[in-house]
């Protein structure tokens, strides 16, 4: 099956919301901690082993990261839509200064806000682990502000099949009880598990309108 997110490529690294490319087109921006495998998630969905940098030291992603995708083709007589992807800086693990924390705490509220083109979050977060604060306010913003949001349940292949799927299961069922209307899916870049899921889902999103 070919891949609707090849021909990925880097634009720019911004460390404001001023110096990403035009408000135009569509984009959707990949959120989650520095430990979470957020960099090799767009690698395997864009098949570009060395788009996003990977490191074992985490939170080295500390600036918003803007990668083009071709034009998404759209329905007859309308012209190609501009996409894009957007690399958010990691968050809670990074040994960043404080101020340089605070400063990406503001930068990510302003584009969360401001963004036109934005069209949704996929949220990474480690299958392992339980959500953290910062998951759960990520789900609350885009509940609030109507912004769909896609859920990775990364490194699924660190767990037994039943484990995953309980995992899977439990974190669904926290949403639903949440009202957050998030949806979820298990992945893993290395079997890889669910890497053509997550790549429909993103086009979907592109494709969606902001309300």
């Amino acid at each position: 099956m070919s891949n609707p997110l090849q021909g990925a490529q880097f634009v720019l690294a911004a460390h404001r919301i001023s110096q990403l490319p035009s408000d135009q087109g569509a984009e959707v921006a990949f959120a989650g901690r520095s430990n979470a495998g957020k960099s090799s998630a767009l690698n395997t969905l864009t098949g570009h082993r060395g788009l996003a940098r990977t490191s074992k030291t985490p939170g080295r992603t500390q600036q918003m990261v803007a990668f083009s995708l071709p034009p998404l083709t759209q329905g007859e007589g309308q012209a190609p839509l501009t996409a894009r992807l957007i690399d958010l800086p990691g968050y809670g693990y990074a040994k960043v200064p404080p101020e340089l924390r605070d400063h990406w705490k503001q930068e990510i509220d302003a584009y969360l806000h401001q963004r036109r083109s934005l069209r949704g979050i996929v949220l990474i977060t480690d299958i392992r682990h339980p959500m953290k604060e910062f998951d759960r306010m990520m789900l609350e913003f885009c509940f609030v502000t109507h912004l769909p949001c896609h859920v990775l349940l990364t490194k699924a292949d660190k767990l037994s099949r039943n484990q995953a799927m309980q995992a899977l299961a439990a974190l669904r069922k926290e949403l639903a009880a949440g009202g957050t209307q998030a949806t979820a899916q298990m992945f893993s870049s290395q079997t890889p598990t669910g890497v053509e899921e997550a790549r429909d889902m993103v086009v979907t999103l592109l494709n969606t309108p902001r309300q």
